[in-house]
């Protein structure tokens, strides 16, 4: 491969992806079709309106590393390869994301978004919210075009999307495990996603029923390792690195992964001193954490905490998970990439 051939996909690839700059004509054909999916993604959501153009394209047009095109283009070549299916799928997954976004921003009042002014910064919340609306329905409209089973796939993901949202907000219920509730809502929220992404792919690709379940339940599983890979990542990430204040997490109260974990060893630890330990850092990570000083005090402590490693430890299974349910595969480059980016997600810095 040529310099100039190689350099525009392994400067785009997520990390995990590398292995695909080793197969020559692969590459070459992933860039390309990657190529055309921008294409896409970007002439779906332009409009003749002013405001709806710019406000539609923004998100897309500030960058992003596209996991999920390129996981729908990458399990199509485990079949046939790419067709203008595949590629408007990959869109449409691209664009599903997207939508998500400016919904998330606008509830979370994040101020910045890839760089740049959240959508709701800009244009206030109410065009931010309507603008996620419309990709959503512009995705529906480009995937009902490709048949039934789309369209019932990216319902079905979407309305994963909506209940792990509303299970996140209004957060677990009397008795329920708090874990346990979790897990789902980071299963609904970003594993869905990823594993239709991962599904739609291979469906279009002319795969087997088992191998089509496969990379399903392979999109599922790396979904999950990374957000909670992000968890461990919201203590430990260098801020010169990263951009991003470490505790950020902890200062808003989201209970994430450690917190979790630490509030089940308050309640029922392996021995008292586990229990008691637990406590005393819970009663850190309550109280008040405005003050950056105590908010660096907190994170110090949490990350000296064997709780940090045991959540790089849960979500090292998760990846395994992943892993493990493309083990009959049989060998390929695409089958090394997706192996090998599912043990990037939880080898990350930030």
């Amino acid at each position: 491969m040529t310099e100039s051939a190689a350099d525009p996909l392994t400067t785009k690839l997520p990390a995990g992806f590398d292995v695909l700059a080793d197969d020559e004509a692969l590459a070459s054909e992933v860039a390309e079709a990657l190529s055309q999916v921008e294409e896409d993604l970007l002439g779906s959501l332009a409009s003749a309106d002013e405001l709806v153009n710019a406000s539609a394209r923004y998100l897309a047009q500030a960058g992003g590393k596209r996991v999920r095109p390129l996981l729908t283009v990458l399990t199509s070549m485990l079949g046939n390869g790419v067709d203008e299916r595949v590629r408007r799928a990959a869109a449409v997954m691209e664009m599903t994301h997207l939508a998500t976004l400016y919904h998330d921003d606008v509830m979370d009042s994040a101020p910045v978004r890839r760089g740049a002014p959240a959508a709701h910064q800009v244009w206030g919340n109410s065009v931010a919210i309507l603008t996620g609306d419309l990709i959503l329905a512009r995705a529906s409209r480009l995937m009902s075009e490709l048949g039934l089973e789309a369209s019932e796939i990216q319902a079905q993901t979407f309305e994963r999307l909506v209940m792990g949202q509303l299970h996140e907000t209004v957060g677990p219920q009397e008795g329920e495990d708090a874990y346990a509730h979790y897990l789902r809502v980071i299963g609904d929220k970003t594993g869905s996603l990823v594993a239709a992404a991962s599904r739609l792919g291979a469906l279009f690709g002319g795969c087997s029923a088992q191998t089509i379940t496969m990379l399903q339940n392979y999109g599922e599983a790396v979904g999950v390792a990374f957000q909670l890979a992000d968890d461990v990542i919201d203590l430990t990430a260098d801020p010169a690195s990263s951009g991003k204040t470490p505790g950020t997490d902890l200062r808003e109260g989201v209970a994430t992964l450690p917190v979790l974990l630490l509030r089940q060893q308050a309640q029922d630890g392996s021995s008292r001193q586990t229990q008691r330990d637990a406590t005393e850092l819970l009663t850190l990570i309550d109280a008040d954490l405005s003050s950056d000083a105590a908010l660096a005090q907190t994170v110090a402590a949490v990350v000296a905490h064997p709780v940090t490693e045991q959540s790089w430890q849960v979500a090292h299974s998760w990846a395994e998970k992943a892993k493990d349910s493309i083990q009959e595969l049989p060998e390929s480059t695409v089958k090394s990439a997706l192996v090998s980016f599912a043990d990037a997600v939880v080898e990350r810095e930030g």
